[in-house]
Protein backbone atom coordinates (compact mmCIF):
# COMPACT_ATOMS: atom_id res chain seq x y z
CA UNK A 1 0.00 0.00 0.00
CA UNK A 2 0.89 3.62 -0.79
CA UNK A 3 0.97 6.59 0.92
CA UNK A 4 2.01 10.32 1.48
CA UNK A 5 5.21 10.67 3.90
CA UNK A 6 5.61 14.69 2.72
CA UNK A 7 4.41 17.11 0.75
CA UNK A 8 5.61 20.40 -1.00
CA UNK A 9 4.69 23.25 -2.84
CA UNK A 10 6.67 23.45 -6.14
CA UNK A 11 5.87 25.28 -9.06
CA UNK A 12 2.30 26.25 -9.95
CA UNK A 13 -0.14 23.84 -9.88
CA UNK A 14 2.72 20.98 -9.02
CA UNK A 15 3.53 19.91 -5.75
CA UNK A 16 6.84 17.32 -4.64
CA UNK A 17 5.48 14.54 -2.78
CA UNK A 18 7.47 11.93 -0.83
CA UNK A 19 5.98 8.39 -0.57
CA UNK A 20 6.45 5.57 1.54
CA UNK A 21 8.37 3.67 -0.70
CA UNK A 22 10.81 5.89 -0.44
CA UNK A 23 10.30 7.85 -3.83
CA UNK A 24 9.83 11.45 -4.65
CA UNK A 25 7.88 12.64 -7.39
CA UNK A 26 6.89 15.85 -8.69
CA UNK A 27 2.54 15.74 -9.62
CA UNK A 28 1.35 18.40 -11.77
CA UNK A 29 -2.17 18.84 -11.09
CA UNK A 30 -3.34 21.50 -13.27
CA UNK A 31 -5.29 19.21 -15.43
CA UNK A 32 -7.21 17.66 -12.52
CA UNK A 33 -8.70 19.94 -10.32
CA UNK A 34 -12.16 19.59 -11.86
CA UNK A 35 -15.72 19.16 -9.85
CA UNK A 36 -17.08 20.89 -6.96
CA UNK A 37 -14.03 20.36 -4.31
CA UNK A 38 -11.21 20.79 -6.60
CA UNK A 39 -12.38 23.80 -8.64
CA UNK A 40 -10.94 26.28 -5.93
CA UNK A 41 -8.06 25.37 -5.86
CA UNK A 42 -7.32 26.68 -9.63
CA UNK A 43 -6.88 29.67 -7.08
CA UNK A 44 -2.88 29.15 -6.44
CA UNK A 45 -3.27 30.62 -3.06
CA UNK A 46 -5.43 27.93 -2.10
CA UNK A 47 -3.73 25.43 -3.89
CA UNK A 48 -0.68 26.16 -2.29
CA UNK A 49 -2.44 25.24 1.46
CA UNK A 50 -1.49 21.92 0.23
CA UNK A 51 -0.02 19.27 3.00
CA UNK A 52 0.08 16.48 4.90
CA UNK A 53 -2.73 15.06 6.90
CA UNK A 54 -0.78 11.85 8.42
CA UNK A 55 -4.68 10.61 9.52
CA UNK A 56 -4.85 10.18 6.20
CA UNK A 57 -1.56 9.69 4.50
CA UNK A 58 -1.86 11.82 2.14
CA UNK A 59 -2.18 15.13 0.39
CA UNK A 60 -5.02 17.65 1.69
CA UNK A 61 -5.93 21.67 1.65
CA UNK A 62 -7.63 24.04 3.42
CA UNK A 63 -10.93 23.38 1.77
CA UNK A 64 -11.15 20.38 2.75
CA UNK A 65 -10.12 18.57 -0.94
CA UNK A 66 -7.55 15.47 -0.69
CA UNK A 67 -6.62 13.04 -3.24
CA UNK A 68 -5.83 9.34 -2.79
CA UNK A 69 -2.35 8.68 -2.49
CA UNK A 70 -2.26 5.67 -5.32
CA UNK A 71 -3.35 8.33 -8.00
CA UNK A 72 -0.54 10.76 -6.89
CA UNK A 73 1.89 8.47 -7.24
CA UNK A 74 0.53 7.25 -10.35
CA UNK A 75 0.59 10.89 -12.23
CA UNK A 76 3.58 11.87 -10.96
CA UNK A 77 6.82 11.29 -12.46
CA UNK A 78 10.46 11.10 -10.59
CA UNK A 79 11.80 14.31 -9.47
CA UNK A 80 14.82 13.94 -11.22
CA UNK A 81 12.90 13.32 -14.28
CA UNK A 82 10.74 16.30 -13.99
CA UNK A 83 13.94 18.27 -13.39
CA UNK A 84 15.55 17.52 -17.07
CA UNK A 85 12.05 18.31 -18.69
CA UNK A 86 11.89 21.85 -16.73
CA UNK A 87 15.73 22.07 -18.17
CA UNK A 88 14.53 21.39 -21.74
CA UNK A 89 11.84 23.24 -21.69
CA UNK A 90 13.51 26.61 -20.53
CA UNK A 91 16.00 25.86 -22.91
CA UNK A 92 13.74 25.69 -25.73
CA UNK A 93 11.68 28.59 -24.63
CA UNK A 94 15.05 30.27 -24.54
CA UNK A 95 16.26 29.40 -28.16
CA UNK A 96 12.70 30.44 -29.40
CA UNK A 97 12.86 33.70 -27.24
CA UNK A 98 16.45 34.34 -28.80
CA UNK A 99 15.50 33.54 -32.47
CA UNK A 100 12.89 35.77 -32.53
CA UNK A 101 15.54 39.32 -31.15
Amino acid sequence: MIYVTAVKHELGYCLRVTFNDGSERVVDLNNHLDGEVFEPLKQIERFKTARLNSDLDTVVWDNGADMAPEFLYEIGVPVEEWQKRRVAESKAEYGDAAKTT
